[in-house]
């Protein structure tokens, strides 16, 4: 049986950022297969009575010195967005859509805003900015805006939501081997024991 990780994730976390730089080195090295699962974080938090670390401010500026070791440790850069928290619902609706409707462009397509908000520092609540980064990465702006209203792409982030507050999801990152639950990209060493 081939080991998995299922990865729940919002691109609007900067710790869900780290585990994403990286997971696939992690599966690669394991010789597992990484499951990426989209999920919309503010669901999360209104059906968990969970909020971000960032809500209070001694934990939030700690947080993001935490998240800047642990960059530098996995040699990867990261900047404290300004626009940080960033409403995601359009952004995830748009990354359920590429992964449902152009599953060969998914990865493109989240390497590209991930690296807008936690390498740029871009706004990615504006829609001027939302359409420059995608048209810079080669993808039609008007194409994703028309996914995030599709019908059944808001029902399966909606689902793969639900989802994930049934098995025990209360933030991001979150991973999965089969029903063992590791929270955080600090949990990593766990995913690696998990899988060896």
């Amino acid at each position: 049986m081939s080991k998995t990780v299922e990865f729940f994730f919002d691109l609007g976390s900067p710790a869900t950022y780290l585990a994403y730089t990286q997971l696939p080195k992690i599966c690669a090295q394991t010789d597992s297969q990484l499951i990426y699962i989209p999920i919309l974080l503010g669901g999360v938090f209104k059906a968990t009575g969970n909020a971000s670390p960032a809500t209070i401010p001694a934990k939030g500026r700690y947080m993001f010195e935490d998240l800047d070791r642990y960059a530098k440790r996995y040699g990867v850069p990261l900047k404290f967005n300004p626009h940080f928290p960033i409403n995601t619902l359009m952004l995830m609706r748009a990354v359920t859509g590429i992964q449902l409707r152009h599953p060969e462009r998914f990865q493109t397509f989240i390497d590209c805003l991930f690296n807008a908000l936690w390498v740029e520092g871009r706004s990615l609540d504006e829609p001027t900015t939302v359409a420059a980064v995608l048209t810079q990465n080669g993808f039609d702006p008007n194409e994703v805006l028309a996914l995030t209203a599709d019908e059944e792409v808001k029902a399966v982030l909606r689902d793969n939501t639900e989802k994930a507050v049934q098995r025990g999801v209360f933030g991001a990152p979150s991973m999965f081997i089969g029903n063992q639950l590791f929270f955080g990209q600090d949990r990593l060493d766990f995913v690696v024991e998990a899988l060896s």
